[in-house]
């Protein structure tokens, strides 16, 4: 059993590995896929523990917010949790995430998760009347998501989150499916893990709704003719954002007291380059974390880059465990973005 676990293992990383060569030789061509993906919400990180290590946490995966980093990291968690993370996001928009993961011992664990994000309403203006027309629109997205993963050994899990994902605009809106598959290793190695996680893989997403429609004229140098014909713009299906990553996760030292690690995470996204992710967190008597990290690394033109952040787990009543934790991005000429997201272990 435990062979064909790492057969299966190696061969979902022989596929990351396979599409990343392909990437490679896009790169060397200096062909790129930036903004050709739908959903772009489901990019945005969530957990500021899991930020402020530079979004390096496939192979640590060990709170609620593996839902969305890692769903096999739920099978290995002690207690289920909860967590809440909201952030006001770029362009005057809010972002909230809800996750929750729930075990049941040698069945699994579950996990649910909800994902919005949202804006204030906007006034139409067209070039006719850029003043506005007297009319507002709302435009938001959001995911739900019902995951479960599954330790097969004390060493191998596996995990899947399908999602239903809907986005909209005004009188336009888009729905589709997708899914999270991952696998965490506890390697034989002393302190070193493994991690790897295919995210949003599915299905197309094609926005429709009453806004294509236009009145047309067929002939427009004839006279006499109908100028008002009733027709319909076409918009075209976009893939959603699939990322394969894999993670490694190095416990430097561990003693009663202190506990210090090094994450690594390399990515494969379809809609820009390769990238990796690093982070360092340093814990005290499991009680407070400091942590810092960096955001992908060697890809060119990000405004992504320094993460730095703190942490603090407090015991409320036996087994309730609150967390609180902060996260500070550096994103180049967008300034910076500041989360916070509070837990719960019960």
């Amino acid at each position: 059993m435990m062979k064909k676990i790492i057969i299966y293992s190696l061969f979902l990383n022989l596929i990351a590995l396979g599409s990343l060569f392909s990437q490679v030789r896009n790169f060397e061509e200096n062909i790129s896929k930036r903004g050709t993906t739908a959903a772009a919400f489901l990019e945005i990180g969530v957990g500021a523990r899991a930020l402020a290590l530079g979004g390096a946490f496939t192979a640590l995966a060990d709170d609620p917010s593996a839902v969305y980093w890692n769903i096999a990291g739920i099978a290995k968690l002690k207690r289920s949790g909860v967590i809440f993370n909201h952030s006001e996001w770029i362009g005057n928009t809010s972002f909230d995430y809800f996750a929750g993961a729930f075990q049941m011992g040698r069945m699994g664990a579950l996990a649910v998760s909800i994902t919005s994000l949202s804006m204030d309403e906007m006034e139409v203006t067209t070039v006719d009347q850029p003043d506005g027309t007297g009319q507002f629109f709302r435009a938001g997205d959001y995911a739900v998501s019902l995951g479960y993963a599954l330790r097969l050994t004390d060493r191998f899990s596996i995990g899947f989150n399908p999602k239903f994902i809907h986005q909209f605009i005004w009188e336009m809106s888009a729905t589709g499916f997708g899914i999270d598959i991952g696998v965490h290793y506890d390697t034989p190695f002393k302190g070193i893990k493994l991690g790897f996680s295919m995210t949003n893989f599915g299905g197309d997403l094609k926005m429709t709704g009453d806004n294509t429609r236009v009145l047309f004229d067929l002939q427009p140098g004839s006279t006499g003719n109908n100028e008002r014909v009733p027709a319909n713009l076409e918009t075209d299906p976009w893939q959603l954002p699939l990322n394969f990553k894999i993670g490694l996760l190095y416990d430097a030292f561990q003693t009663d007291r202190h506990q210090a690690r090094l994450i690594l995470d390399a990515q494969h996204p379809n809609n820009d380059y390769e990238s990796l992710n690093v982070g360092v967190e340093y814990i005290y008597n499991k009680l407070f974390s400091l942590r810092g990290g960096y955001k992908s690394m060697f890809l060119q033109d990000s405004e992504e880059s320094l993460t730095l952040g703190a942490g603090l787990n407090y015991q409320l009543l036996g087994n309730v465990v609150f967390r609180f934790d902060y996260a500070y991005m550096d994103f180049g000429l967008l300034e910076n973005v500041q989360k916070f997201s509070i837990g719960i272990d019960f």
